[in-house]
């Protein structure tokens, strides 16, 4: 059985910690370029020689082990609790060349636990343009340990890493320098207490209960008796600890690191002149966003018909070609309608997936937060919530979790409140259906109406989630001191790599996170809207038949009879029907007859959807939503998006889809589906009244759990569902009223 060696991966954020992860492990991993993004450890195995096997865990990013958030406390616990299964054989400490000051702060904390230590220096293909040398060896000597310099970009380094990681018995566990200098009587009592401990983990016990919370697992010793000093006592301690290692750094570093500033300068400093400014900064990005959003609808419209009508195909080619009953109606009504309901999508989830990792890859997004950080400020944020309010416009849940870089309780809980207004890509399909149908396609200065409505929207519930935060600091009576310190990194060029697998994994995340529940969704409405017990639900064919033959057709039947007679009519070049040729008139008539019985039985299956289990339970819920311009049809689909936003449009899918045997797609049965009033249903008042609504709206199962753990109450997920719902419901009734 071949050994396993268990390495810690461990680094300041932003230093390339993850690619190095990639680059070891094979697996793929999400690689931000901004600090927050790695929030839970990742692992992986990486093969070395003579069939040694090495367990990677990636942690979280931390700046030093003097904790002040929950994700620098994961990364303590585990260097502290021995007995833990993941216990670092060996830690492997990744900085970077151009912060390798502020890096070694880390390195030098972990190497005096005693853990053999190797460091990692990336990013070493920028060192001659940066104009850095480094004594590698020297600086070996110096720091008692093993260096690995590496450029995960040109993908060298790694073997170096390997080889020392599984050499790792071979390292000095000396520690760097003797913390008990800063205060020799505190220490030595400390020492006389616990005198089988190792001193200076029993230091960053004590400190780690001062500075943010509890170890959560099992403490190396008991030290509650310990109580010799106050925390603001030892909070000072720990700055002189901070000092002396700076100390020992510097002269480190004086001897091994040299820069030649001359070489060193570029156009960064000018190019975060014009990013970061108070006025262009946020003009640039504001520029950037109205690109993108019509990037999405442009480029995106052609393969999303493409998909639209190979689901509508599909769906015919399903019901005309296996045998008629219960399981084709399902395949052809149900799943397929359900899942084309999500999949059609893929295209605009994918460009805005893309979009985003571009900026993160470039280095742009941390200039993004900080130009944030002075907006929200005035609004009783905290710089820190910035990221977590980016990281919302993907997925509401990774961006409750990235609160946990907020050391502030309030500021957190305020941001974890918050958060679920922001746009995520779960609203995106809903959005993007609603105003295909209600925004008309007309274009100012080069822009659709339909890319700047979908900007709005973003722009809407980030203004949104900073009003609550408002108004929700002055009800909490809180006061934001903490401070917001973001890594500014170099200027990138993204590697395509990174950018493609960030997209196919978070689109298929998505897709298939999305599927599990539209595939179940969609079983359980065709079965509810293709069953009833009422006489009428039996008896459809003959009472739509009688009706029919007393009254006609619905107008919405005859409009539909007429509209395919004028295109095959324009198919033949022909005007008007008063210049039909004689040979023709034959085959017109049979297209009506034709058109005419497919008529009739759209109204059946109408008829027989309205009368169904789920037609009943829609009427039944109908007087609540009809004030916002909604039919059944949608309420149904509102109650069922609860699971998740996206299923809506699945639901709609499905619901329109049961009894059709028409090739259509989805977007032309929504355009053709008639009010009461015989008017289109989806028009422009009720389609924003409609987006409003989703703008607002708690409509995720998923996030409400996620901020029951991260709250560890029901309270406050059900103080977000109530008010958000609430407030939903309000604005979308204001609008349509208003607008109708």
């Amino acid at each position: 059985m071949s050994k396993s060696i268990n390495v810690a991966l461990i680094g300041n954020p932003n230093t390339g910690k993850t690619s190095v992860f990639n680059q070891l492990t094979g697996l793929n991993q999400k690689v931000g370029n901004y600090p927050g993004i790695t929030v839970e450890k990742k692992e992986g195995i990486c093969k070395l020689p003579r069939g040694v096997k090495a367990h990677i865990i990636d942690l979280p990013g931390t700046y030093s082990l003097n904790t002040t958030s929950l994700d620098e406390s994961v990364v303590v616990e585990l260097l502290l609790n021995k007995n833990s299964r993941d216990y670092p054989d060996v830690a492997v400490v990744v900085s970077d060349v151009e912060n390798l000051k502020r890096n070694l702060l880390l390195f030098t904390q972990i190497k005096d636990l005693k853990i053999p230590t190797i460091l990692v220096i990336n990013m070493s293909d920028r060192m001659s343009r940066k104009g850095i040398s480094l004594d590698v060896g020297l600086m070996e000597e110096r720091l008692d340990t093993k260096i690995a310099l590496v450029s995960t970009r040109k993908k060298e380094g790694i073997d170096r890493i390997k080889a020392l990681i599984a050499d790792y018995k071979n390292l000095s566990t000396m520690p760097t320098l003797d913390a008990s200098v800063i205060d020799m009587a505190y220490f030595e009592r400390l020492k006389k207490t616990f005198p089988k401990e190792d001193l200076y983990k029993l230091w960053l016990v004590i400190t780690q209960d001062v500075n943010f919370m509890p170890l959560e697992k099992k403490r190396i010793a008991d030290t509650s008796k310990f109580n010799t000093k106050s925390n603001e006592e030892l909070k000072r301690l720990q700055h002189k600890e901070t000092v002396l290692r700076y100390q020992f750094i510097n002269g480190v570093l004086k001897e091994t690191y040299k820069i030649d500033y001359k070489a060193a300068k570029g156009l960064r400093a000018t190019l975060d002149k014009i990013l970061t400014h108070k006025i262009f900064g946020y003009l640039i990005f504001f520029a950037l966003l109205l690109t993108i959003f019509q990037a999405i609808f442009d480029w995106s419209s052609y393969p999303m018909d493409f998909i639209d009508a190979q689901f509508a195909a599909a769906s015919d080619w399903v019901k005309n070609t296996l045998p008629p009953g219960i399981l084709t109606n399902l395949l052809a009504e149900g799943i397929l309608a359900g899942i084309g309901g999500i999949v059609i999508f893929i295209p605009q989830i994918a460009f805005l997936f893309l979009f985003i990792s571009l900026l993160e890859e470039s280095g742009y997004m941390s200039r993004v937060v900080f130009l944030m950080d002075r907006l929200m400020r005035p609004f009783g944020l905290s710089g820190k919530s910035v990221v977590p309010l980016i990281s919302g416009t993907a997925c509401a849940i990774p961006a409750v979790m990235a609160t946990r870089t907020i050391e502030n309780w309030k500021e957190r809980l305020i941001t974890i409140l918050v958060v679920p207004f922001t746009t995520c890509s779960a609203r995106l399909p809903v959005y993007l259906i609603i105003i295909a149908l209600v925004i008309p396609p007309g274009r100012v200065l080069g822009l659709s109406y339909q890319a700047l409505t979908l900007m709005m929207l973003y722009l809407l519930g980030f203004v949104m989630a900073i009003l609550s935060a408002m108004v929700l600091n002055k009800v909490m009576k809180t006061k934001t001191r903490s401070l917001f310190i973001v890594e500014m990194p170099t200027y990138r060029l993204p590697l395509l790599k990174n950018v493609a697998y960030t997209v196919i994994e978070k689109t298929k995340s998505f897709v298939l996170g999305a599927g599990k529940i539209i595939l179940a969704i969609s079983i359980v409405l065709w079965f509810l809207g293709s069953n009833g017990l009422s006489e009428e639900f039996k008896n459809a064919e003959a009472i739509v038949s009688e009706r029919i033959e007393q009254q006609g057709l619905s107008p919405y039947s005859k409009n539909y009879i007429n509209d395919n007679v004028e295109r095959y009519l324009i198919s033949r070049n022909i005007e008007s029907s008063s210049d039909i040729p004689t040979q023709l008139q034959d085959s017109i008539q049979q297209l009506r007859i034709t058109l005419r019985e497919r008529a009739k039985m759209q109204e059946i299956a109408s008829y027989k959807l309205e009368h169904s289990f789920i037609g009943y339970a829609g009427k039944a819920i109908e007087p609540v939503v009809k004030p916002l311009g909604y039919d059944w049809k949608i309420g149904i689909a509102i109650l069922t998006s609860f699971a998740a936003r996206e299923v809506f449009v699945g639901t709609l899918a499905t619901i329109y889809s049961v009894g059709s045997d028409e090739e259509e797609t989805i977007k032309n049965r929504m355009a053709a589906e008639l009010n009461d009033k015989g008017k289109p249903l989806f028009d422009l008042a009720s389609g924003i009244s409609l987006m409003l609504f989703y703008a607002f709206a708690m409509q995720c199962m998923s996030t409400l759990a996620i901020v029951k753990r991260e709250t560890n109450s029901w309270k406050w997920p059900l103080l977000q569902l109530v008010f958000m719902s609430s407030f939903a419901y309000l604005v979308a009734l204001a609008a349509y009223q208003i607008i109708k």
